[in-house]
């Protein structure tokens, strides 16, 4: 894909992110990782990251703030956004990226579809926040016990063919999938942890756009699981 000339500007356009390229280059502790004030936007990778963190402590812990969901939020959001992170998560009903983030409106640009797969719509989508948002930090979110992994694994397993547009799904998943069939432990959580994994890899792969900005230091993407029984979120390695 040929990089297009557009570059709006953004508040964080004019800040450099420096060396934070992926999930491992990101540190959260230390001096490195000072903060900003509460209220403030994160413009790093770091404190983007730690803000999407703290506010999943603040969910697990049952202490969410519901931030910017007011009326006034509202208004002041009506003429633009600039969220913070883009999500690309799947469109399970559990998994509720503002929620289990304990963010608000104007502050996540949620991609979600079953499996979080990331197509050419949905990385058509994620490029156009990428270029106009700026944001420092794009998140691929899995989560535990994956109906679309799921169906995945049963589907390859039994030799079989899923039923009408699923088949879809589950061919998108195949080539993360079938590798690990036969292999000992739990197939369906290695799956969504290794469908993760290449997500990330494929956004940056395929997207010059999401390139540059990595390379660059001004976005990192990474991976995260979700956990369904403990509501808590966690990053994955590469």
């Amino acid at each position: 894909m040929k990089n297009t000339p557009l570059r709006p500007v953004s508040r964080r356009a004019l800040l450099a992110a420096g060396g934070m390229t992926a999930v491992g280059a990101v540190g959260l502790a230390g001096p490195a990782a000072a903060q900003p004030p509460a209220d403030a936007t994160p413009t790093t990778p770091t404190q983007a990251i730690r803000r999407l963190l703290d506010g999943n402590r603040r969910f697990v812990n049952g202490r969410s703030r519901h931030p910017h969901q007011s009326p006034r939020d509202v208004r002041n959001l009506a003429d633009g956004q600039d969220p913070f992170a883009i999500i690309v998560g799947c469109a399970d009903s559990r998994v509720s990226p503002e929620v289990l983030f304990d963010q608000g409106l104007g502050d996540l640009f949620d991609n979600r579809v079953a499996g979080n797969i990331v197509d050419t719509i949905m990385m058509g989508s994620i490029e156009y926040a990428v270029e106009h948002f700026v944001p420092p930090v794009l998140l691929v979110l899995g989560h535990e016990r994956c109906g679309a992994v799921s169906a995945a694994v049963e589907t390859i397993e039994s030799g079989g063919h899923a039923p009408g547009s699923i088949g879809a799904i589950v061919e998108a998943l195949r080539p993360v999938v079938e590798p690990l069939i036969g292999s000992s432990g739990d197939v369906v959580e290695a799956g969504v942890r290794a469908n993760v994994l290449a997500q990330v890899a494929h956004l940056t792969a395929a997207s010059e756009i999401i390139a540059e900005r990595v390379h660059s230091g001004e976005m990192a993407v990474v991976g995260a699981r979700y956990d369904l029984d403990q509501g808590l979120v966690t990053l994955l390695g590469s």
